[in-house]
C-alpha cells in the first residue's frame, strides 16, 4: 500500500502510440483512489536527478483533461537512459531521495525490455514500480502499446508507395524500425498486400527475392493497358543473411543502452536487386518488348528505397492502443494499490488485471515461423524459397479478440 504517498508516472526509451493514453488512464485511476499523481520528465534521466528538481508536474483535473489518448509521444517526455549504466555507485541512493523529496511511494513506468530490466533493478533497490508493457517492435512476451499504432501507420506508407511506384513503374522497398524482431514489418506488410517482406527471422537470399520480384513485376506490367506496375518490398531495419550478418551500415554507432543503431537494410536490398537486374539480359528485353526503352535514359525499371522513420511512431495513436494504454496504466495503479509490484501488466480482461513478472515479460519473442508459413502459401515472398505449410486445426470454446 501507499500509506498516504503519490504515484510517479514515466515514459521511457522510444516514443510511439499510446503512450498519453497510459499517463492518462494511471492518472485518473490514482484521482479515483483520491491519491496525487505527478509525471516524472524526461524518462529514467529526470528519475536520476530529481533530488536536483524545484518542482515536477502534479496530475490535476485541468493537466489530466490537457491529455490526449490518441496524440502519440509522451506529455512526460522520454530519454534514452538506462540506469544499470549510469557510473554513479550511488545512483539508487539519490533515485530513492528524490523519490522521497517528492513524497512518491511507487512508480508507473512505461517502456521495452530495457525499460522492462530497469523495473527490475530499481524493485531490488527497495523502489516499487509497475512495468506498463510499450514498445512499438512487439517483441516483448505480451502486446505493448505503441503496436498497434505503427503497424497502422506503417501499412498507411506502403499502401500510398504504390502510386508512386505504379507512376513510374519502379520497384519501392520501404526499410522500417523493429530491430531484432520483424513484426512491425510483417503485419504493416501483409495489411498493405506488400508482395516481398524481409525480416530478420528468415536469412534473405536475393536470388530469391529477385526472381519472385521479377516474375510479379513484369506479369504485372505486360496485363496492364497502360503497361504500369510496381512491386512492393517491406524490409525491417535488423534484416540478415545466409551468415547471420545484419545488413547495415558498418559505420553506425551504438546508443545509449549500448544497441547498435540500424539503419541502411532498404539501401542494402535495393543496390542488391539493382545489380541483378543489371546483369539480367532477359530485363533489357522485356522493357524493349513493351515499348519502354530508351537507351541510357529508360533502359531498366529503378528500384528505389525510402526510410519512414521517426514518422512511423509518431503523429497518432490507434484506438485499439488508445484503449490499451488506458486499460494498463490504469490496471497498473489498481495493482499497486492492492499491494502489487515488480511485475508487468499485460491487459484488463472482464474486470481481470492480468500480471506476468517482468522478467518473464522482457524475453524477445519473434515472428511465428508457422506465420511465415502460412504467408508463404498465399504468394508472399520472404526472401527464401517457401517451406511447406502444414496446417493443425483445433475447436476452441471460446473465439476472443482484444476488446472482448
Amino acid at each position: 500500500m501507499l500509506n498516504g504517498k503519490s504515484i510517479g508516472i514515466i515514459t521511457s526509451g522510444g516514443d510511439c502510440g499510446g503512450l498519453n493514453s497510459v499517463i492518462k488512464g494511471a492518472a485518473l485511476m490514482a484521482k479515483s483512489y483520491e491519491i496525487d499523481s505527478y509525471l516524472i520528465p524526461n524518462g529514467y534521466a529526470g528519475l536520476y536527478n530529481l533530488d536536483s528538481s524545484e518542482n515536477i508536474i502534479k496530475l490535476d483535473s485541468a493537466k489530466i483533461d490537457q491529455i490526449s489518448s490518441m496524440i502519440a509521444g509522451s506529455e512526460a517526455g522520454n530519454s534514452r537512459v538506462k540506469i544499470s549504466k549510469i557510473e554513479d555507485p550511488d545512483k539508487y541512493k539519490k533515485i530513492c531521495s528524490g523519490l522521497k523529496k517528492f513524497n512518491i511511494g511507487a512508480l508507473i513506468i512505461s517502456g521495452g525490455d530495457d525499460t522492462g530490466s530497469a523495473v527490475v533493478d530499481l524493485e531490488e533497490n527497495g523502489v516499487t514500480a509497475i512495468h506498463v508493457p510499450k514498445t512499438m517492435d512487439l517483441d516483448l512476451q505480451t502486446y505493448s502499446v505503441g503496436g498497434d499504432s505503427t503497424i497502422n501507420r506503417i501499412a498507411r506508407y506502403v499502401n500510398d508507395l504504390k502510386t508512386t511506384g505504379r507512376s513510374h513503374n519502379r520497384i519501392m522497398v520501404i526499410e522500417v524500425f523493429g530491430r531484432y524482431a520483424g513484426h512491425t514489418a510483417f503485419r504493416g506488410g501483409i495489411a498493405a498486400d506488400a508482395d516481398c517482406i524481409l525480416i530478420p527471422e528468415v536469412p534473405v537470399d536475393f536470388n530469391i527475392v529477385y526472381k519472385h520480384m521479377k516474375e510479379t513485376f513484369t506479369s504485372r506490367v505486360r496485363e496492364s493497358e497502360n503497361k504500369a506496375g510496381t512491386y512492393m518490398i517491406v524490409v525491417a531495419e535488423g534484416l540478415k543473411d545466409a551468415a547471420g550478418t545484419t545488413l547495415t551500415d558498418a559505420s553506425v554507432s551504438v546508443d545509449s543502452f549500448g544497441h547498435k543503431k540500424l539503419s541502411g537494410a532498404g539501401k542494402y536490398v535495393a543496390q542488391n536487386l539493382s545489380q541483378l537486374m543489371k546483369s539480367d539480359p532477359e530485363m533489357i528485353q522485356f522493357m524493349k518488348e513493351q515499348g519502354l526503352f530508351v537507351e541510357k535514359m529508360n533502359e531498366l525499371p529503378e528500384i528505389r528505397e525510402t526510410v519512414p522513420a521517426y514518422l512511423a511512431r509518431s503523429g497518432s495513436t490507434s484506438a485499439m492502443d488508445a484503449n490499451f494504454g488506458k486499460e494498463t496504466g490504469a490496471g497498473a495503479v489498481t495493482l499497486i494499490v492492492n499491494g502489487i509490484s515488480g511485475v508487468t501488466v499485460t491487459r484488463v480482461i472482464k474486470g481481470n488485471i492480468e500480471y506476468i513478472p517482468t522478467r518473464d515479460a522482457i524475453k524477445q519473442r519473434y515472428v511465428s515461423e508457422k506465420m511465415i508459413n502460412f504467408y508463404e502459401k498465399i504468394g508472399i515472398c520472404f526472401g527464401r524459397k517457401p517451406s511447406e505449410f502444414s496446417p493443425t486445426f483445433s475447436e476452441v470454446e471460446k473465439a476472443c479478440w482484444f476488446y472482448l
